[in-house]
């Protein structure tokens, strides 16, 4: 069985047409962290974190990393954000940093913490989200639910606050799956989804209810690639 999640009519223009504009002017990634062989940066909201295909796409997060730290073999990236999420990404400076820091990512040795704001009330607490997804190829980047063809993804989340028709929730991911916090939030209550779109989301949800995407990445936790110290870097939530 595969469940199609709808895609607003926003979000497909900002997405799948070669034309547009990024939704609004991004900001210069801050540097938070900067280690001998890699750096940690907190991206602005509307920034891609890799360059995309049309011209008006090519400034990202490395491009400007890059133009930072010009005499070094990097900066490659090791995990990415997605452009309309705001908030920490590590990236390394040379090959051999990314290779260690990549397996950290693999093996779920890395602990990510987001700050979200759903739109509605979410059933219970706290609990996890177990659902897997896969690439919608007929509408680009939309996932679509598919237990059969799509990989495994698993969320940890509780309540922050509630209140005003919307429920603020800290998310630990367990797996790096594309869209996977946005794709969970989505997902019907039915299938063991959290049955209420990330404010703003212009893919999965309703892009009016916010000025912007309300998901922000606010807890890094990984190891030096050169001595394995554990580092813990955080962002203070902008919404």
């Amino acid at each position: 069985m595969v469940v199609s999640l709808e895609l607003s009519r926003s979000g497909a223009a900002v997405y799948r047409s070669g034309s547009m504009e990024p939704p609004f002017p991004p900001d210069e990634p801050r540097i938070v962290h900067l280690g001998a062989r890699l750096v940690v940066v907190d991206k602005p909201a509307g920034m891609l974190a890799v360059p995309g295909r049309a011209p008006q796409y090519r400034d990202c997060v490395a491009s400007r990393i890059q133009a930072r730290f010009p005499v070094e073999a990097g900066p490659l990236v090791v995990h990415r954000l997605d452009m309309e999420t705001s908030g920490l990404m590590v990236l390394a400076l040379d090959r051999g940093a990314q290779r260690v820091l990549s397996r950290q990512f693999e093996r779920r040795a890395v602990r990510k913490v987001y700050v979200a704001v759903l739109d509605g009330e979410v059933d219970g607490d706290a609990g996890t989200v177990e659902l897997a997804h896969r690439l919608d190829p007929d509408h680009r980047p939309r996932q679509v639910l598919d237990p059969q063809q799509g990989k495994l993804a698993t969320t940890h989340w509780r309540v922050l606050e509630r209140g005003d028709g919307a429920t603020r929730l800290e998310l630990h991911p367990e797996t790096g799956r594309t869209h996977q916090l946005r794709v969970h939030a989505a997902a019907p209550r039915s299938l063991g989804g959290l049955g209420c779109p990330i404010r703003g989301d212009t893919l999965y949800g309703d892009p009016a209810t916010a000025p912007r995407m309300l998901l922000h990445a606010t807890e890094l936790e990984l190891a030096d690639p050169d001595t394995g110290e554990r580092h813990r870097f955080t962002s203070p939530v902008p919404f």
